[in-house]
């Protein structure tokens, strides 16, 4: 599958130490995205077990995040360190709203990379998909770093909300419209 073109989105990057851009993850990034899919802090709190392959990583990334119409690498200085994307709800009467998810290297957390490039997201997104309205995000209630990077845009508590791993979480909810002054 061809490797899509690298398209950036600077965002400022100021308190990461680096510049933070967003762009399509390729497949030539599969060994950085090994990094974070890997990690089994990182999936704690995401749907996906860890990866254990290269292989099963370059079949994501080409089935997956190539073909996906909001699927972005999180990078610093131009080298990927998490992933984003936002997901189009399916059903006709949620279809105004995209899920928002995203991944970050353990060894990226507490420097603001996360919180700007939801941040940059958010506003790219409503440009790029008109047909959204509105942008969520679920953080687990034990995920408090997660509720940090979005607890400035608003957020809510969400009892009982999802079984994950076998497991029933109360849940944050972010959320943005795309007639909010600053989206």
């Amino acid at each position: 599958m061809e490797e899509q073109e690298q398209q950036t989105t600077d965002t400022s990057g100021a308190g990461a130490g680096g510049k933070i851009s967003l762009r399509p993850l390729q497949l030539s990034d599969v060994d950085d995205f090994m990094v974070w899919a890997t990690d089994p802090e990182v999936a704690r709190f995401c749907r996906w077990e860890p990866y254990t392959s290269r292989n099963d990583a370059l079949a994501y990334i080409a089935g997956t995040a190539l073909p996906h119409p909001y699927y972005r690498a999180i990078c610093l200085d131009g080298r990927p360190v998490g992933s984003l994307y936002v997901t189009r709800n399916e059903d006709r009467m949620e279809a105004c709203r995209g899920e928002l998810s995203y991944a970050l290297g353990s060894g990226y957390w507490g420097r603001g990379i996360a919180t700007e490039a939801v941040t940059a997201a958010v506003k790219e997104v409503f440009g790029e998909r008109p047909e959204l309205e509105r942008v969520e995000a679920i953080v687990y209630a034990e995920n408090k770093a997660s509720q940090r990077v979005l607890e400035k845009a608003g957020e809510g508590l969400l009892r009982k909300y999802v079984v994950i791993k076998g497991r029933t979480r109360d849940a944050f909810m972010f959320s943005r419209l795309s007639t909010d002054e600053d989206s």
